[in-house]
């Protein structure tokens, strides 16, 4: 069985740090895709490794993270908490959720052993949100007081937390308002995306480095809502210039997308994974 993570730092301009915590993932994982923005200033990987070795993967790159990445001189519109900020093991249908859990859990245990806490979100955690721990960024999360799940008791003074979780496919997915929408606008969308569609997160950016206003969403199922729900969702009031995926997304998730509208995509999930048989 090959499992998958999908591990998030708080890089996204220095290629050589990025190329450095990729060396660090590669000792004990196969990296399949990553992928960097500036204005985000984050970086996401995707990873392929075996069942009690892509643990050991993500916490050699969460050593290498934090040795690289100093969160209190760090500039970027993505909400964070950590250098390597989230890694979550990722189960593709329900016969491998038992193994990501495993995983998962495996991950949080040598995260904390390189001295950054870990605390678990989503169904590792009771339901716990991404949102609710990284809510006010680091100094939230030490002011609120909640005690990691692995780890040591006190954030790590540059390389913050990380967060760890087992979960299906996210579908990191950005949608450029074309002008003359505006931060409002684009702030708008996303509250109302939030309301409207189920297990989707949304946040209305700029992006000063590309001067384009965008709507950043994260689909949490796709076999409820699609991109293309999400795409025509957001065109109901507004002229979508394009689109991009942050991270691979299996091939389902594609369906119905009109050819209308520019979509930037690495390979599927099960292309990628079909690298590794070749």
């Amino acid at each position: 069985m090959t499992l998958i993570a999908v591990p998030n730092v708080s890089e996204g301009r220095d290629e050589a740090v990025l190329d450095a915590i990729g060396a660090a993932f590669s000792g004990h994982a196969r990296v399949l895709h990553r992928s960097a923005d500036p204005d985000h200033h984050r970086a996401v990987f995707f990873l392929a490794g075996e069942p009690g070795e892509l643990h050991r993967a993500l916490a050699a790159g969460a050593a290498a993270a934090a040795d690289r990445i100093d969160l209190t001189a760090h500039a970027g519109i993505h909400p964070r908490v950590g250098a390597l900020d989230v890694a979550p093991v990722v189960y593709r249908d329900d016969a491998g959720r038992g193994a990501a859990i495993a995983e998962a859990l495996l991950a949080a245990d040598a995260i904390g052993a390189e001295g950054i806490p870990v605390f678990l979100y989503g169904e590792l955690a009771g339901g716990r949100t991404r949102a609710e721990l990284r809510q006010g960024g680091p100094a939230g999360l030490a002011e609120r007081g909640t005690p990691p799940d692995y780890g040591p008791a006190q954030l790590h003074p540059t390389a913050g937390a990380t967060l760890v979780a087992a979960r299906p496919p996210l579908l990191a997915y950005n949608l450029e308002l074309a002008a003359p929408a505006t931060l409002a606008d684009a702030r708008a969308v996303a509250a109302r995306l939030r309301t409207e569609l189920p297990g989707v997160k949304a946040l209305g950016l700029y992006l000063e480095e590309a001067d384009l206003v965008q709507v950043s969403t994260n689909v949490e199922d796709h076999r409820a809502v699609t991109l293309a729900d999400v795409l025509a969702a957001v065109r109901a009031e507004h002229e979508v210039r394009a689109a991009e995926l942050v991270a691979p997304a299996p091939e389902a998730a594609l369906a119905g997308w009109p050819e209308d509208v520019e979509l930037r995509m690495p390979a599927s999930i099960e292309a990628l994974l079909r690298t590794l048989d070749s």
